[in-house]
């Protein structure tokens, strides 16, 4: 009887079974897509869900042979929660042109200042060293002190493209220890791309002689950039992540994410991730910088910075400035030296931005989320602003032609003052350069985002045809960012946070991705 208990046992369990096929199974992922439920305010992203990264990782044998004659240096292993790495360091200056290939279980190390190539000063010459930096999608870098950063030298250029799926991601060493939380930031330099364009703000030569050069910004050794070719070419990024930027090289000056310095229109930037920045997502420094899919999240100063007569046109932006602290969305000046030309001009379109601050207002020196001053001329087209607890626009009068703004279709959420001026300006001039109600401007409007997607009211906006601004920018059929739920352009190179969650494609920032 007992055995005849057993088969019964067995015989039901077969039958229950038999019942669940692999069609059954179903995926809890939702392959990058997003749900757009149209609330009426801006809903604030839940922590992702991207599964943990399982320690999957063994340390490659050893480190690939390059063509500079430096070489690697193998510095053993480190081990963080995804496993345990072969680490292989750059040199400090890289003199010939090298690839650094994606090799399962390797890291590449910057121990300081890396230098790609050696300046080729103010003129394109025999004398340049040409040499450019290949990077294969899906390699990690990161900064192994807080001293790290990467130089593209003028006469040189970098070559970093990655993939929608294997994003190349600068980061820093607690990243890869496994350290960070969601506020970890300033853990090692930054990217400057240094070019010959045209730039303002001399620090030696004139703009009237066309001599202008700069120093970057709390470099202890020459990091000199401009010059008189604005078609200058310093390489070409895609899909790049870079993580923890910003630490601080000296008193009160620190590196952003990227930093593209009197870079030409040669220089081709698209799908570029800041996260977390101790100073800006980016800041151009002058030159004829061109973007289009820029993403930036957690900055601790602007999510956006342009000076120093840059002449620069970006389409399609997601910025999210971080909670209770940081400063303005965007920044555009030349740092009060308003008589040198050219005049910093921006033209931006599609670009969606979130200055949420849930408790204080935290916009800092800037006072309101965009801030437009100096010698600088900004056209916003398609474009959301939502920041329900601050004055949404400052602009700040001063020489003899100001600032000025051309806004076309650009909507904002602000507080009850919206705007504030400064100098010539007060906030009646600034509200007539913006023009509420014309131009399907509007400074009243009521926000349907679903995080950073568009809802019903942000589709009903009229939109501006930016193709007249230049050839640069795309046909538009919606403001902001994103279209709708379809529209994933954002997901599985970036990476993900409280801050943003941009869909189970895309891995933990916290984390590093083990494919």
């Amino acid at each position: 009887m007992k055995l005849y208990r057993n088969l019964m046992l067995v015989s039901c369990a077969a039958m229950a079974l038999a019942g669940c096929g692999s069609d059954d199974i179903s995926s809890p992922g939702t392959g990058g897509n997003v749900t757009i439920n149209n609330p009426t305010t801006p809903t604030t992203p839940t922590t992702p869900t991207t599964p943990t990264t399982p320690t999957t990782v063994t340390p490659a044998s050893g480190c690939p042979t390059i063509a500079d004659p430096q070489g690697l240096k193998d510095d053993g292993t480190i081990t963080g929660p995804t496993g345990t790495w072969r680490v292989c360091t750059l040199p400090s200056r890289i003199n010939r042109s090298i690839t650094l290939p994606k090799i399962a279980g390797l890291l590449y190390q910057m121990a300081g200042r890396v230098d790609v190539g050696t300046d080729g000063g103010f003129t394109k010459s025999s004398a340049d060293t040409n040499v450019t930096l290949t990077i294969e999608p899906g390699v990690i870098v990161y900064g192994g002190t807080g001293v790290s950063w990467l130089a593209v030298n003028r006469g040189n250029k970098i070559n970093a493209v990655g993939t929608a799926t294997r994003p190349i991601i600068f980061t820093s060493r607690d990243n890869v220890l496994g350290l960070n939380t969601e506020t970890s930031q300033g853990q090692w330099g930054g990217i400057v791309l240094l070019g010959r364009a045209k730039i303002t703000d001399c620090t030696t030569g004139s703009t009237a002689a066309n001599t202008c050069e700069r120093q970057t910004e709390g470099a202890a050794d020459p990091a000199l950039f401009g010059g008189s070719d604005d078609t200058d070419n310093s390489g070409i990024m895609q899909y790049v992540q870079i993580r923890y930027s910003g630490y601080v090289l000296g008193a009160n000056v620190e590196l952003q994410s990227l930093t593209p310095s009197g870079i030409g229109s040669g220089t081709v930037l698209s799908h570029i991730q800041s996260y977390n920045s101790s100073d800006d997502g980016v800041e151009f420094f002058g030159g004829v910088p061109q973007m289009k899919y820029y993403v930036s999240v957690g900055a601790d100063d602007d999510s956006l910075d342009v000076d120093v007569g840059a002449r620069a046109n970006f389409q399609y932006g997601i910025m999210i400035q971080r909670d209770g602290a940081g400063d303005a969305l965007m920044e555009i000046d030349s740092n009060g030296r308003e008589t040198e030309l050219p005049r910093t001009d921006l033209r931006i379109s599609n670009f969606t931005m979130i200055q949420r601050q849930v408790s204080s207002n935290n916009e800092s020196a800037d006072l309101a989320s965009i801030l437009l001053r100096g010698n600088s001329d900004t056209t916003i087209a398609n474009s959301i602003i939502v920041s329900p607890n601050n004055e949404c626009l400052r602009m700040n009068g001063s020489g003899a032609t100001p600032a000025t703004l051309l806004a076309r279709s650009f909507v904002m959420s602000c507080n009850a003052t919206k705007y504030l001026g400064s100098g010539t300006y007060n906030a009646a001039a600034v509200q007539a350069q913006f023009g509420s109600g014309g131009n399907n401007n509007n400074d009243a409007f009521t926000s349907t985002l679903n995080a950073f997607i568009n809802g019903v009211n942000e589709l009903q906006v009229a939109v501006f045809n930016v193709t007249g601004l230049g050839a640069f920018f795309s046909p538009a059929t919606y403001i902001g960012a994103v279209k709708d739920s379809n529209d994933t352009w954002y997901a599985g190179w970036t990476c993900n946070s409280s801050a943003a969650n941009f869909g189970s494609t895309s891995t933990a920032c916290t984390s590093l991705p083990t494919n």
